[in-house]
């Protein structure tokens, strides 16, 4: 059982072949959080007819998180993929949607946001990028497994993709300016901590590679976590009835 204040996680990809919505959503359930933050590229595209139903479920689970009577916030950072999303997960999710998110634990001021606004090339080519970053999902379907292509995506990541060192450089400059002692990100797919002039950058990672990474705060501190999970992936029986959900369900429920 995962106990925290805050638990962030990002770029899901939901519709997305290689998204691991299933084992986010297990990820979930096991944990007990006052808040849950959704760092950005929860979906792939605005493509809704490519979400399978494990996408659909999560999306259920976060509405039903949404519940006030859980009394858990839930908060929505938009992502360069989730661009034009806003009002549609607004409804659907019941949740608020933010470009940047601030929030005080612990006597420390945190930030939250997605990262891709220091990644000159996607912000300023949204197209091209999105096409890059298709690529990129198809190539990782094909991969698992094969080493030569896993070999090809890391280099692949770190010229198109990642950026790790620009996205962390232009949030830490960010967060001094917003007087935030701590700031999170995603967009990279790497998970990444690091400290710099008194002010700490911690990057989610993604949940479309083999080891999924998430973000748990608390009293004692921020933990980038590993999750490990089992050969098979999918829901066990009792939770697929429990979360059984179509978008009929949730665009009325």
């Amino acid at each position: 059982m995962i106990f925290a204040d805050t638990i962030i996680l990002s770029d899901l990809h939901l519709g997305s072949e290689v998204s691991r919505a299933p084992a986010a959503l297990k990820m979930l359930k096991s944990a007990s959080f006052n808040r849950l933050i959704l760092l950005g590229d929860i979906f792939s595209d605005l493509n809704f007819r490519r979400l399978k139903k494990e996408h659909w479920q999560f999306l259920g689970y976060i509405r039903k998180l949404s519940n006030p009577k859980r009394e858990i916030e839930i908060v929505w950072v938009e992502g360069n993929h989730d661009y034009g999303l806003t009002q549609v997960m607004s409804h659907l999710v019941g949740v608020r949607v933010y470009r940047e998110y601030a929030w005080e634990f612990a006597g420390l001021k945190h930030l939250a946001m997605h990262g891709h606004q220091f990644d000159r090339f996607v912000s300023s080519n949204r197209v091209v990028s999105t096409f890059l970053s298709g690529v990129h999902l198809g190539l990782q379907k094909i991969s698992f497994g094969k080493k030569r292509m896993i070999a090809f995506l890391e280099r692949f990541d770190t010229a198109y993709l990642r950026l790790s060192a620009k996205v962390a450089h232009g949030a830490l400059l960010h967060a001094r300016s917003k007087s935030a002692h701590r700031v999170f990100c995603g967009h990279t797919h790497e998970a990444l901590s690091l400290r710099r002039n008194g002010v700490e950058y911690y990057n989610s990672g993604s949940w479309t590679q083999e080891v999924p990474t998430y973000i748990a705060i608390d009293h004692q501190g921020v933990r980038v976590n590993e999750y490990r999970m089992s050969t098979d992936e999918s829901l066990d029986h009792e939770v697929r009835e429990e979360l059984e959900l179509d978008f009929d369900d949730l665009m009325t429920g």
